[in-house]
């Protein structure tokens, strides 16, 4: 076990084989730093503080170990980053910012950091500072959505790898604001794509969702019309773009890295329980047969700075990486783990129980609340047509195929009639031009919520 202070780490055993540090997440970060390229081996554990207020670490939820930025990882890392202009979108998210803060490790010449909402920008900015004093850095106040501005920044800083993080994520809301949705995932993804090639830039990595897989909703469908988009900008005849200006061919290779949900993002499962945990309950699921792919968030961002740096020889030519996210979780067990280690009992509420009778001191209630415009009870990583192998990075899939001019022609027709409906404040207009570019949009399984005892003997 170590003893890990602001500015030091102390071997109590130095006979030890094995170091389990548990610490904040700022100092397992700087301990994993130094000990990079040592040939030790660690495990990270979180301050878990659950039964006395706080929140709980949520790789104890998931129940297996996040895969370690190894040696070989960290090497494949270095030579695609280190000395190189690094731009992440969306920095001040919860994956964007746990992007920036890796990167940073990774001693880039300059960290570019794109964000709209001025105080999660104001955040990432002076974290990054004050942790990383001696690594050049460009906060910038920028929706990306604006194609014209996104170009002249980009032909400006030339980035040489950009990862693209920013985008709408929550389901229900993007059902009532489709062109939100459009406008954003799909728009914004085009503009910082087009940019990319047009400053030469060597890669470009987006980052997509389990919900683009056999979308059922519009969040999930404007995620698959962005993996879409990327991937024609990978077809030799149409590296100019579909939208933006032509030009040269570009060297840029465009690649997407999708994966499912990460625990404890902002608006995630977590923080809503953890919020409701304080306030006395009852703590929410929306169905008890839901389940989900779940990850935490700086497995996630390692997993994507890795599938990102693969070569073109290490990837054998793939441009779509899925993350192997293990089993998928059912979300009610999920819930039923965080009251555990929040010192409850959990209790599953009944059809029509007053859930004011909690079953005595100690108790929490799991209310079933019912599935959500837009969501499925089961998501999917790969389509079928999708043959998945691993590569290099452990934990990371690839998929490719060959160019299809074809396919670059439907990514060309499905652009323009977006494009139509981009502002429209029609969300009738919107969701009917969603729908017939992507069938399978409104087809979520609305399933009855059974009784705990049948849900539970259908599990």
């Amino acid at each position: 076990m170590t003893n890990a202070s602001e500015n030091s780490v102390r071997v109590s055993s130095p006979a030890a084989e094995e170091l389990v540090v548990a610490a904040d997440r700022a100092t397992l970060d700087r301990i994993e730093h130094m000990l990079s390229g040592t040939g030790a081996s660690w495990r990270r554990r979180a301050k878990r503080r659950g039964a006395t207020g706080g929140s709980i670490d949520p790789s104890l939820l998931i129940g297996r170990e996040p895969r370690p930025f190894d040696d070989a990882a960290r090497a494949r890392a270095e030579a695609a980053l280190t000395g190189k202009r690094v731009l992440i979108t969306g920095a001040g998210g919860s994956i964007g910012s746990e992007l920036a803060r890796r990167v940073a490790t990774l001693n880039p010449s300059e960290l570019i950091l794109i964000e709209r909402s001025e105080n999660a920008l104001f955040e990432i900015d002076r974290e990054i500072r004050d942790r990383f004093p001696g690594v050049k850095r460009r906060a910038m106040l920028h929706d990306v959505v604006d194609a014209d501005a996104t170009m002249a920044w980009l032909l400006d800083i030339r980035p040489q790898t950009v990862f693209h993080a920013a985008a709408h994520k929550h389901v229900p809301i993007m059902e009532d604001h489709p062109a939100h949705a459009v406008n954003n995932n799909v728009f914004g993804t085009a503009s910082i794509a087009d940019a990319s090639r047009a400053c030469h830039a060597e890669r470009f990595v987006m980052i997509s969702t389990d919900k683009a897989v056999n979308p059922s909703s519009v969040m999930g469908a404007t995620k698959r019309f962005a993996e879409l988009y990327v991937r024609s900008l990978n077809q030799p005849a149409k590296r100019g773009g579909l939208m933006a200006r032509r030009g040269a061919s570009s060297p840029t290779r465009f690649s997407t890295v999708r994966f499912g949900n990460v625990l404890g993002s902002a608006g995630s499962v977590i923080p809503v329980w953890e919020k409701q945990l304080a306030e006395g309950g009852p703590v929410t699921v929306t169905h008890p047969e839901m389940t989900r792919f779940f990850m935490t968030i700086p497995e996630a961002a390692s997993l994507v700075i890795q599938a990102g740096t693969l070569s073109l020889e290490e990837a054998a030519g793939a441009d779509v990486f899925v993350l192997d996210m293990g089993e998928p979780l059912r979300i009610v067990e999920l819930a039923e783990r965080l009251v555990r280690l929040h010192g409850h009992t959990p209790l599953l509420a009944e059809r029509g129980r007053d859930i004011t009778d909690r079953g005595g001191a100690g108790v929490m209630p799991i209310v079933f609340t019912g599935i959500r415009p837009g969501e499925k009870i089961h998501e999917e990583l790969a389509h079928a047509s999708e043959e998945l192998r691993p590569t290099p990075a452990a934990g990371v899939q690839a998929w490719a195929s060959p160019p299809d001019e074809a396919e670059a022609r439907r990514v060309r027709t499905m652009i323009e009639q977006l494009e139509d409906i981009r502002h429209d404040t029609s969300r009738d207009r919107v969701l009917s031009v969603v729908r017939r570019l992507c069938p399978t949009v409104g087809d979520a399984e609305q399933r009855p919520i059974q009784s705990t005892e049948e849900s539970r003997s259908a599990a």
